[in-house]
């Protein structure tokens, strides 16, 4: 207790005798420092991590397109790499809010590679994010160019964080995809509400 008074009476000793240049150097605290704007706090903070480009939106006036959008009954006959469009191998990818499934197949469904988040390491809510989906789209593509396959039609089913990371995964690898068809089931009644909670 004692040593205590002493040091309170010599800081107040030192700040009295002390000019006021320094005195506000010792009795600056980070309260002073506080930004009440809150306009120019938020600009101060880092922003959030969109993910993959393309993953939360996509500019589609600004895309480029080649030949043609909307498949037609010519489609199926036009040749790819001296393959029949409709003999091509395909790729299915199936997003969900926790994982992401990825196999390629023949057009008869035999299977060339398949793989999950899981297969390639991660764990839990890991294998939720568009990393994780990325890695996949890469480690099944790898493997299926491994198997000789080059052009790929992309069929993806489900949302899910991964949806886009998945497919630009599959280009990374070296597979050229032809065709990205969306096969999302579509619920076309309505919902069934939850029962009454009983208390």
């Amino acid at each position: 207790m004692m040593l205590r008074n002493i040091i309170v009476r010599a800081s107040l000793y030192t700040c009295s005798v002390l000019p006021s240049v320094l005195r506000r150097g010792i009795h600056c605290s980070a309260i002073s420092y506080r930004r009440d704007d809150r306009k120019t706090l938020l600009q101060s903070v880092m922003p959030t991590d969109e993910g993959v480009e393309g993953e939360k939106s996509q500019n589609i006036e600004g895309m480029k397109y080649y030949g043609m959008m909307t498949p037609t009954l010519e489609t199926f006959s036009t040749l790819f790499g001296g393959i029949r469009y409709d003999n091509l191998p395909v790729a299915h990818v199936k997003i969900s809010q926790n994982n992401t499934i990825i196999n390629v197949t023949d057009h008869l469904g035999v299977i060339y590679a398949i793989g999950s988040c899981g297969t390639e390491g991660f764990k839990n809510a890991r294998k939720g994010t568009n990393i994780a989906g990325q890695a996949t789209g890469i480690g099944v593509g790898t493997r299926a160019v491994k198997k000789g396959v080059k052009q790929v039609r992309v069929r993806i089913k489900g949302l899910g964080p991964g949806r886009m990371a998945s497919i630009k995964g599959l280009q990374m690898a070296g597979l050229d995809i032809v065709s990205i068809t969306d096969c999302t089931p579509i619920i076309g009644k309505e919902i069934r509400p939850r029962k009454q909670r009983k208390l």
